[in-house]
């Protein structure tokens, strides 16, 4: 027989009183499909609290939104300049979007559909997870989006912006009145439920890329990439029922990015694991074991 052995590890030596865990079974217990591979420890904010602020915070923004209306002149004025904008910058035409919708009455009903309902449900789903599964990710994404909404905001009273639907150069139709449903008023500078000149930078975006870059980055599953389908169709749907023009969305995903660049990502609480790339396991000094073998839970 070979009486070879292998080489110990040097913290396993110095735990070698305790009971070692086969490390089959480790990498079992570690690498349960689709969940973090670290536990997710951090206390869960107050209830209440969290529903004050988001509440507040929503409150804030529509009244603030409401501040931005009655700049008619100025609003179609800056619609011409970005819709020149894109224009010089050889980006696509929204009408190309737009027309592939308007082959189907059905189809352009559903984009309509999913503008004026998905927006907040969805949002509002991904950080009521958050909170429920993984507090440090909850408390990340709220950071986030609250300085993503409040930046938008200034936004939308610095430069008021009528949507391409709006604005007859763009030659697109107002799907939302035409096929419905729609969230707006027919008169746009009367229009006392939203105000209709706040395009740039597109919340519909924004929000919508959060929310798949959120949930992203707080599960394992290999599939978890799929969720970019999210932000891909709204930005289809803003396009084509000429809610937005592209650089509503190209501004909103900068906001995005500087907001992620700020915000402190959340933070994991197993110190020393590593993966052995060359035998496609976890392996987990001695020290560490206890806490990394209850991860999957």
């Amino acid at each position: 027989m070979d009486s070879r052995t292998e080489p110990a590890d040097p913290a396993s030596a110095s735990s070698a009183s305790r009971p070692a865990r086969p490390v089959a079974w480790v990498h079992a217990r570690a690498h349960r499909p689709g969940r973090p591979h670290l536990r997710d420890t951090a206390a869960r904010p107050p209830l209440l609290r969290e529903l004050l602020f988001v509440v507040g915070l929503l409150l804030v923004y529509k009244v603030g939104r409401q501040l931005a209306t009655g700049h008619t002149a100025e609003a179609f004025a800056n619609a011409h300049r970005v819709w020149g904008a894109e224009r010089t910058l050889r980006l696509p035409g929204e009408s190309a979007v737009q027309t592939a919708l308007l082959h189907s009455d059905t189809l352009v009903h559903l984009a309509n559909t999913y503008y004026a309902t998905v927006h907040f449900p969805a949002t509002a789903a991904f950080l009521i997870w958050l909170y429920l599964r993984r507090p440090a990710h909850y408390m990340w994404a709220r950071r986030v989006l609250a300085l993503v909404t409040a930046a938008a905001l200034a936004g939308h009273l610095i430069f008021p912006l009528a949507p391409p639907r709006l604005l007859a150069e763009s030659g697109l139709l107002d799907t939302g009145q035409v096929y419905g449903p729609s969230v707006y008023g027919a008169h746009p500078a009367t229009d006392a439920m939203a105000n209709q000149f706040a395009a740039m930078p597109s919340l519909h975006f924004g929000w919508a890329l959060m929310v798949a870059v959120g949930l992203i980055a707080a599960t394992r599953s290999r599939w978890r990439r799929l969720w970019l389908l999210h932000p891909l169709l709204t930005l289809t749907v803003i396009v084509g029922t000429a809610n937005h023009y592209w650089l509503d969305s190209v501004v909103a995903a900068g906001l995005l990015w500087v907001a992620l660049a700020v915000v402190r990502g959340p933070r994991r609480t197993a110190t020393s694991a590593f993966r052995d790339q060359e035998h496609g396991r976890v392996r987990v000094p001695a020290q560490d074991r206890p806490e990394l073998v209850g991860a999957g839970r």
